[in-house]
């Protein structure tokens, strides 16, 4: 606590967010907060939390949403009224999609109109200035008086860190954050306020899942964004190995050890046809997991599933619905769904099936099942060399050769990947084991997302020693380059791999499509996708905001010497750096 006095409103929220552990508050400056700016200056001093600069609103709420993915533990993204509330649009909406807390703070010119200055504060003020996210956001408040700040502000916490979390906007008047307290406003203690209980099972479905997965002849887990709730993936693993079961990680975010012989991510056609029993652990896309791969001219998949196969589901996703934006996928027939968290259940779960285990008959049954989800195992795993191989030499450089490089580089120092997936390389090449080492997708789908998230990943690990690792694509940084002058400015040592296809790439795949469906030119493909015309120099734009660069590397051979350079830059001078490589699009 500061010893400083409140004085004014905006002390009264700094307070607030001290109080309830707030480290940073990314911001793009803004007069209609300018009370809470000064509050976070000279009565915080700028310290928990600590502005973060930023050249965007996107970049501001994205670092809170990849501090927030990374730490487990909302921030704060100050928003400059109307304007920066719609510049910060897409980042909020990333966030809603990924279930993830941020406490977006925003000001509004003075709602008495009477105090308002000519043109600006007009422009800048609006009536129900929330209307404008209040699809996406668990909660949006504007209290009207000194008093009604406390309760606002944690009851905002408290619902954007209970399950399913979600970002929050909270909204103040310039005039009540520049109002006197008097009389003084008392801040209760945050305890009683924000202490709540995780979201249970009930007994007699975790008995009923016990059972099914016992009495199953080849019951698959199928985890999604499990590793949302880093205790899960011990339990998963447990799981898995005391039934011999085959584990899909659909790769959403780290559930489950990529080198576990048990791990059949790369053959999840196969053992989900096979499979009587499916436990699917917080998916995200239910009915889409269950599916083959989607016809780009259809737009259909085929169901992977048995007829006679029973699904269940421990997810904690119909309570985060919306009818806005139908973010919650399609309806998936399940046997049973259980509301609770996976974090909750899955230990619950172990306990049952190892007592139901010690009464079943059938232990060689389940050893033959081992011995068979480990032979399809490893022959994923030799797949993957062999194509590693077969790409070695690839110029442009193959996404397998460039994900092995930078793992390669990787050895021996903690890392945690934040953003970006080359096609899958790095789980099938890197040792994807401990939770949180992949933060995951981008659920959102919005481009501007991945500098942002990995700076505040970077954030949420300047105590931790692990390196953050972006593998961004050229596309999504250009919607962001700004970011860049944060990395540098507040010395955050990301690592960001530039992946270069000089193109809005999946866009070139859709025309390709559309062309040869009505028999048209597939040549004009790239026309108004490709980024080619003016060939960026990414080297310079890095090196202009300080930021250590190398490239472009298009020989296969000058690779492992740029990267190792820019790690050296990142973990002993603890400076950023970014290594532009002209890869293949796929």
């Amino acid at each position: 606590m500061t010893d400083r006095p409140m004085e004014y409103g905006s002390d009264l929220i700094v307070e607030l967010m001290r109080r309830c552990g707030v480290e940073y508050a990314a911001l793009n400056p803004g007069a209609t907060f300018r009370g809470i700016h000064d509050s976070l200056v000279n009565y915080g001093g700028n310290r928990n939390p600590e502005l973060i600069l930023c050249t965007h609103e996107e970049i501001a709420v994205a670092t809170a949403h990849g501090y927030a993915k990374a730490a487990h533990r909302p921030m704060v993204a100050l928003v400059h009224d109307v304007v920066g509330l719609q510049h910060a649009s897409m980042a909020i909406f990333n966030a809603w999609c990924d279930r993830e807390p941020v406490l977006v703070v925003g000001g509004t010119g003075p709602m008495d109109a009477a105090q308002r200055r000519p043109w600006i504060d007009w422009v800048h003020t609006a009536h129900l200035q929330a209307n404008l996210v209040r699809d996406y956001v668990k909660w949006d408040d504007q209290p009207s008086s000194l008093a009604a700040i406390p309760e606002s502000f944690y009851r905002a916490y408290r619902l954007a860190v209970q399950e399913p979390q979600g970002p929050v906007y909270l909204c103040y008047d310039a005039a009540l954050q520049e109002a006197k307290l008097d009389p003084p406003v008392e801040v209760p203690d945050p305890q009683r306020y924000l202490r709540t209980t995780r979201l249970a099972p009930e007994e007699d479905a975790v008995e009923q899942l016990a059972r099914w997965l016992v009495e199953a002849e080849f019951p698959v887990l199928l985890a999604d964004r499990a590793g949302r709730f880093p205790d899960a993936v011990a339990s998963l693993v447990e799981l898995a190995e005391v039934l011999g079961a085959a584990v899909v990680d659909t790769g959403r975010r780290h559930s489950f050890p990529a080198d576990h012989p048990l791990d059949c991510s790369d053959r999840r056609e196969e053992v989900l046809g096979r499979a009587d029993f499916v436990l699917a652990l917080e998916v995200y896309d239910l009915a889409g997991a269950l599916r083959g791969p989607v016809d780009r001219t259809t737009r259909q998949a085929r169901p992977l599933l048995r007829p006679d196969a029973r699904v269940a589901h421990v997810t904690v996703g119909d309570l985060h619905a919306r009818g806005w934006v139908h973010d919650t996928n399609q309806l998936q027939a399940t046997d049973l769904t259980v509301v609770a968290e996976v974090g909750v259940t899955l230990p619950l779960l172990v306990e049952r099936v190892r007592k139901r285990l010690g009464l079943a008959p059938g232990a060689v049954a389940r050893e033959h099942r081992r011995r068979f989800v480990e032979e399809l195992h490893q022959q994923a795993r030799q797949r993957a060399e062999e194509v590693l191989r077969q790409r070695w030499e690839d110029r442009p450089i193959s996404l397998p050769r460039l994900a092995y490089e930078v793992g390669r580089v990787l050895r021996g120092v903690p890392w945690q990947l934040a953003n970006g997936r080359l096609g899958g390389w790095p789980r099938r090449l890197w040792p994807f084991r401990e939770p949180d080492c992949f933060l995951g997708y981008n659920e959102g789908a919005g481009l501007g997302y991945g500098m942002g998230v990995s700076l505040g990943a970077c954030l949420a690990n300047r105590t931790t020693g692990r390196l953050v690792v972006n593998l961004q694509s050229e596309g999504d940084f250009l919607y962001t380059p700004g970011a860049l002058y944060t990395a540098s400015a507040h010395r955050l040592p990301v690592l960001v791999v530039l992946v270069n296809n000089r193109s809005y790439y999946n866009d070139e795949e859709h025309q390709e499509e559309v062309a040869r469906a009505r028999g048209r030119p597939v040549e004009n493909k790239g026309v108004g996708i490709r980024l080619d015309n003016p060939d960026v120099d990414y080297r310079r734009l890095a090196e202009s905001f300080g930021v250590y660069a190398e490239g472009r590397v298009e020989h296969p051979e000058e690779l492992a010497p740029a990267l190792q350079r820019a790690v050296r830059v990142c973990t002993e001078e603890r400076q950023p750096a970014l290594v532009e490589v002209l890869c293949a699009p796929r």
